[in-house]
This record gives C-alpha cells, sequence and structure tokens, in this order.
C-alpha cells in the first residue's frame, strides 16, 4: 500500500473513531434523559431492537454476514455477557455522576489484562502490571474522596467494566474464525430475544416521549458499533483506541449542558490515570474497546 493511500485510511479511521466516540457520549446521555422511567432491562431491550430494524437493509443487502464459524450457544453466551454489561452501565448512568461512570468503565482493559494472566495463563510484563496499578489508583482516586463516593453507581460501573473485559477475554478466540461485522451483528440479533425474556418481570410500555428516546438510542447504539468496527479495520489498535477516551470530556460535557453536573477534580485526576493505564494497555497488547 502506498504512503499517501495508508495516511487516508488512517485519517478515516480518525474520523470514524470520533463519530463513535461522540456517538456513545451521546448513548450515555440519553440514557440519563430517560430519568428511571424505563428499566434498564427494557432499556437493552428496545435498544436492541431497534438496532436490529436498523440493521435489516445490511443483513439483505450481505446476507454472508451471518456466517459463522462459530456455535449458537458461543454467541449466546458473548451476548449475555454484552446485555449484563450495558444492563450495568444503563444503570449506573442513570444514577451516578456521568463523567465518574464513563471513567470507571475505561478499567475494562486492565481488566483485561488481569483476566488474561489469570484464566489464560499470559504472563503481564512490567508495562502491563505498571498500567494495573496506574489504573487502580485512579480508580481509587475516584471512589475515595469524590462527592459520589464508593456509591452503587460505582459498583455497577466496576461490574460493567468486569463483564467488558470478560467479553474480551471471549473475543480473544471468537474473533480467530469469525469476521468482526459477524460477530457484531450475532450479538444484536441475540440480544434481543435474550433480553426480551429478562425484560418482562419488569416490562412496562414506555410512554411516547421515552419510546423517541429508546428509538433514537438504538440507531445511536447501532452506528456506535458500526463506525468502530470500520475504525478498526482500517487502522491499528494502536492508533483508533485512544481516541475512544474522548468519549469522558464528551461525556462530562454533556453532564453539565443537560443535567448541570458538576466535574470535581478527583473525577478528573483519575480519569486521566485510568485513561493512561489503558492506553499503556492496549499498545503494550493490541486491547480493542469492546462495543
Amino acid at each position: 500500500m502506498q504512503a499517501g493511500q495508508k495516511g487516508e485510511r488512517v485519517t478515516a479511521a480518525i474520523l470514524f473513531a470520533v463519530g463513535a466516540a461522540v456517538l456513545a457520549a451521546s448513548d450515555a446521555v440519553i440514557v440519563r434523559a430517560l430519568d428511571g422511567a424505563v428499566h434498564p432491562f427494557v432499556i437493552a431491550f428496545f435498544r436492541a431492537l431497534f438496532g436490529v430494524v436498523l440493521l435489516l437493509p445490511f443483513l439483505a443487502l450481505r446476507p454472508g454476514v451471518l456466517a459463522s464459524t462459530h456455535s449458537l450457544g458461543q454467541h449466546a453466551v458473548r451476548a449475555l455477557f454484552k446485555l449484563f454489561a450495558m444492563v450495568a452501565f444503563f444503570a449506573a448512568f442513570g444514577m451516578g455522576p456521568l463523567a465518574d461512570v464513563t471513567a470507571i468503565a475505561f478499567m475494562s482493559p486492565i481488566f483485561v489484562v488481569i483476566g488474561a494472566a489469570l484464566l489464560l495463563g499470559e504472563k503481564p510484563g512490567a508495562r502491563l502490571l505498571v498500567a494495573a496499578l496506574i489504573g487502580f489508583c485512579g480508580a481509587m482516586v475516584i471512589v475515595g474522596p469524590s462527592p459520589s463516593g464508593f456509591s452503587l453507581a460505582i459498583l455497577l460501573a466496576l461490574t460493567g467494566a468486569l463483564l467488558q473485559a470478560g467479553i474480551q477475554l471471549i473475543l480473544k478466540s471468537m474473533s480467530k474464525g469469525d469476521a468482526t461485522s459477524t460477530l457484531v451483528v450475532w450479538n444484536l440479533l441475540l440480544t434481543v430475544p435474550i433480553s426480551l425474556v429478562l425484560a418482562v418481570p419488569f416490562f412496562a410500555m414506555p410512554g411516547h416521549r421515552e419510546l423517541v428516546l429508546l428509538a433514537l438510542q438504538g440507531v445511536v447504539g447501532t452506528s456506535c458499533m458500526g463506525l468502530m468496527t470500520h475504525a478498526m479495520s482500517l487502522a491499528p489498535a494502536s492508533i483508533v483506541a485512544p481516541i475512544d477516551f474522548l468519549r469522558l470530556p464528551l461525556v462530562a460535557f454533556g453532564g453539565f449542558a443537560f443535567f448541570n453536573e458538576t466535574i470535581a477534580l478527583t473525577t478528573v485526576v483519575g480519569a486521566v490515570l485510568i485513561c493512561l493505564a489503558a492506553l499503556v494497555a492496549a499498545r503494550a497488547k493490541g486491547v480493542k474497546p469492546v462495543n
């Protein structure tokens, strides 16, 4: 590939990744705007449902994307992990400061490093150990003296980050046989029936305002996955992954502009440490953000 073409691909990847970060931040703001009127499991169901509706034209044009080397059960397990991760983050965004929750979400690459060492027998080098330590310190800065403290929202965000790490570890093996687009499509398709079953005990038909927000979230979430997936196909993860950190200041701005949330200095310091740790881990092991 010529240098000019490579440069154009990298530029396009960066633009797609920036778009994905903007959409991911919008997703968090939409969840907060629902203001607890819709249960997190119901949010997950409608998000997946509207996402599948958006995806139907793509599937009609490219039905071959459904061809997979993995069993339906394997895709279902990953979809279940993804569903619970989404629900944890939805609940956290609904009750905690958006900036704090988003910062804690960036602990996921650090948990991947730890999980790979404990479960897959990988031996982390000095750089990864330092990244894990920095990330832990950043989290403690946020949950310690922060005004929000070690709240339920922070616990849910940590749970979501752990589940996201579990998804990444599953993808370590599944991505060897399937294209990323195949994994994304199957995840979305299976999330609809799984989330419906889990949402039934909490189901109440959302109002018109809530339905509009849920439909918007479905479009935003699916578009975000598509943009980040395409960005990853155009440039190395070491270039694309750090751009995801743009999500944090965007979410913080959204929290301030729409919900009058203030940002504590401890949140800023902790977020910088966590993003630095995640960046070090990503560059060391090529950890990709999971959408």
